[in-house]
């Protein structure tokens, strides 16, 4: 080797210089991502800077499709094809954890300079863990919080400064915003029998004290009790029951209802297309004082356990982690990190809503984690079903949701 390139390693490994940029390799590591990011979100763009570094280790992308992240991750990973790191749903997380598929990441964590657990929000971070073990580094998060129609708001004379704060408060203002004449319901969100009906009703069931390991719990079947009362008084669409949260949001959107749950996500469509004055509140509690709680999405990062580049991958995700103050500004995803503040966005409703999302994701908590959630959530959407649709009462499908859940968790 050149006495020159040798000296010039040297002075770079005394100068401490990044792990990201310094490196002398005679062929590129190659380390392999799966991600659902298109073009436009944080993966693909993410790899294409690190790899712009040049710095030994060269990342592969590839964009899989939702329904297939589980059942093709495990299938790759028992057959030795695993991608060294993949980005997973966070309620799936503890699914491959508890299996060994994922590598503890602990001690790598407890000695990087990037990765700080004290930086992020709990939910996120209890999102990655099994055991008290780091198996993964949270990529972003979301969360739900209520829109309201400030001018329907001042329109029957209520203060478009004072959304309702507890349930009581939420179902009297609905009542007060319903109009059929003018096809106006009072609120609308998402029991839909799939994860997002699961997403809604669990934080509900949480800050009165209930749980996916207690869904019968009397402050979960109050809660469930008073979504039955929304739908029965038609202050809420039957389509409750269908609809997604995206679409469910677009009622709001076009005027045909007053308040909304849902999340970060609708914010840009909101600035496009609301066409009125609006605002964002923390969601309602079963009675003032009563603990907080609020779903939590998006993604995490792991590291399959079976990879041949552990520390490499590490420090990709190393990279990933110091581009978090991109993550919203670049790609419209809220970093799961309470120490990053998010720019203004020169736009004041969503600055301001912007704010709420931030304080609602300090109580955010994650679903499970449990490896098998979805049984867990199949479990809790049908009971929704079941009493919204008047087959069971809410204690009569809570009831039969707890029996189910307990011999899933044994």
């Amino acid at each position: 080797m050149d006495i020159r390139k040798l000296a010039l390693i040297g002075a770079l490994a005394v100068a401490g210089v990044s792990t990201f940029h310094a490196s002398a390799r005679a062929e590129d590591v190659k380390i392999t991502v799966w991600s659902l990011d298109r073009d436009i979100q944080p993966a693909p763009n993410l790899i294409k800077d690190f790899n712009n570094l040049k710095n030994g280790i060269t990342v592969e992308y590839r964009q899989i499709q939702f329904d297939d992240v589980v059942s093709e991750a495990m299938r790759a990973y028992s057959t030795g094809q695993a991608p060294d790191i993949i980005a997973v749903d966070n309620p799936e997380h503890a699914l491959f954890s508890s299996r060994g598929a994922f590598l503890d990441l602990t001690d790598m964590i407890a000695q990087s300079d990037v990765v700080k657990p004290e930086n992020y929000y709990p939910g996120p971070l209890k999102s990655v863990m099994w055991k008290d073990r780091y198996f993964g580094i949270p990529k972003a998060t979301n969360t739900i919080a209520l829109y309201y129609n400030k001018d329907m708001f001042r329109a029957k004379g209520l203060d478009p400064d004072k959304p309702p704060q507890t349930w009581d408060e939420l179902v009297d203002t609905a009542r007060k915003l319903t109009d059929p004449a003018k096809n106006v319901y009072g609120i609308t969100f998402s029991a839909k029998a799939n994860e997002e009906g699961t997403f809604q009703f669990l934080p509900w069931a949480q800050m009165a004290g209930g749980g996916y390991d207690k869904i019968n719990a009397p402050g979960a079947v109050k809660a469930l009790e008073i979504w039955k009362t929304i739908i029965d008084e038609k202050l809420a669409s039957r389509d409750t029951l269908t609809r997604s949260q995206w679409d469910s949001t677009g009622t709001f959107n076009s005027g045909n209802a007053a308040m909304a749950i849902s999340g970060p996500w609708e914010l840009d469509r909101m600035v496009k297309e609301a066409k009125f004055d609006w605002g964002v509140a923390l969601l309602p509690l079963p009675e003032p004082g009563a603990k907080r709680s609020s779903a939590m999405g998006d993604f995490n990062w792991a590291i399959f356990a079976n990879t041949e580049h552990p520390k490499e991958a590490f420090k990709v995700l190393e990279y990933f982690v110091s581009q978090d103050t991109r993550m919203f500004k670049d790609f419209g995803q809220l970093p799961a990190r309470s120490d990053l503040a998010i720019p203004s966005s020169g736009q004041p409703l969503k600055d301001a809503a912007l704010k709420v999302f931030q304080e609602q994701l300090k109580y955010a908590q994650p679903r499970g984690p449990h490896p098998a959630w979805p049984k867990i959530s199949k479990a809790i959407q049908d009971a929704i079903q079941a009493a919204l649709t008047g087959q069971m009462s809410a204690q009569e499908a809570l009831d039969q949701a707890d029996q189910k859940i307990k011999a899933v968790l044994g």
